[in-house]
């Protein structure tokens, strides 16, 4: 792949001497604004002419100047050039200037729950970049969907994806309740009283038959019977917030209900889980500007919420 890449960056070095000859007349000219020798220049035209099978330069003792094909490939490759050049400056401008189009993926109880603020505060920041978000709990291939930037939270180590994934913000999956709940139920004082709750199960969570909590190198694994099974935590959350019972929630997923008092923690200092959400792109830190400064406008959204997720 380099060795392609090198005959690739070769050849259009070699068409650009030409070029560069064909305009100023001379090969010493052309060494000098290129910043090569004349020999070099010289052997990359040549090097041009044998790979085309044609004399493009005729040489005189004091000039050089081009054939009849030289003069039609020249017209031809100049304007090749400048495009060359223009996607270069693009290329270029897409990397050190924020703006453009961002393609972003998140599951669903991401995009519902915790994106929604954040998106609005990129675009207040940065009104010049449109985003297109693609809600799906299916893990994407980003190079054939033109995916910028995805969104995934991961209790286990993330598979091999061959892209460079971001850690955005570590987390705990710990329970919740609205504190209507608990005007008709008492709150729990272990994870044993549990078995008397309604609970709200997510399809992630672990087999919902049964409970493992973590507390320190303490652990308690419980048989419960849920009174909902659903389909995410967006649906958990919104089923919790109406008083339907306990859910297990990422703490970034509850935390704004957390701090607007809507949701209150259930056994704080006991785990279902801990993990990470990571930003997973194509090129990692040589990503285009419109995705690293939305990764730092979601971890500033995020840093925001740890108030809430430590008040826990």
């Amino acid at each position: 792949m380099v060795a392609e890449s090198e005959t690739l960056n070769g050849a259009v070095d070699d068409v650009r001497a030409l070029c560069t000859v064909i305009e100023l007349g001379t090969l010493v000219a052309a060494a000098r604004q290129l910043g090569e020798t004349k020999g070099s220049i010289s052997r990359r035209i040549s090097r041009l002419e044998q790979r085309i099978g044609a004399t493009l330069l005729a040489r005189h003792p004091r000039a050089v100047t081009p054939t009849e094909e030289g003069q039609a490939f020249y017209a031809k490759a100049r304007e090749g050039l400048v495009l060359l050049d223009d996607a270069a400056a693009g290329a270029h401008s897409a990397r050190s200037l924020p703006q453009g189009n961002l393609r972003l993926t998140a599951p669903t109880d991401l995009s519902m729950d915790v994106l929604p603020p954040v998106l609005v505060r990129f675009r207040e920041r940065y009104p010049q970049i449109s985003v297109d978000l693609l809600v799906t709990d299916a893990a994407l291939d980003l190079a054939a969907t033109r995916v910028d930037l995805a969104l995934r939270a991961s209790v286990a180590d993330l598979p091999d994806m061959g892209y460079r994934a971001a850690a955005v913000l570590p987390f705990r999956v710990g329970l919740y309740a609205a504190p209507g709940y608990f005007a008709q139920h008492p709150m729990p004082g272990q994870p044993a009283e549990l078995a008397d709750h309604d609970l709200i199960i997510a399809r992630n969570e672990p087999p919902a038959a049964e409970l493992t909590l973590h507390k320190g190198k303490r652990q308690e694994r419980l048989a419960v019977r849920p009174a909902i099974r659903t389909g995410d935590y967006a649906s958990a959350h919104r089923i919790a917030l109406h008083g339907g019972g306990i859910a297990p929630l990422p703490t970034f997923i509850a935390a704004a209900s957390v701090h607007a008092g809507d949701l209150s923690s259930v056994l704080g200092d006991w785990s279902i889980a801990h993990g990470t959400l990571h930003a997973i792109s194509l090129a990692g830190p040589a990503a285009p500007a419109r995705v690293r400064v939305f990764r730092q406008v979601l971890r500033e959204a995020l840093a925001d919420t740890k108030p809430a997720m430590a008040g826990e």
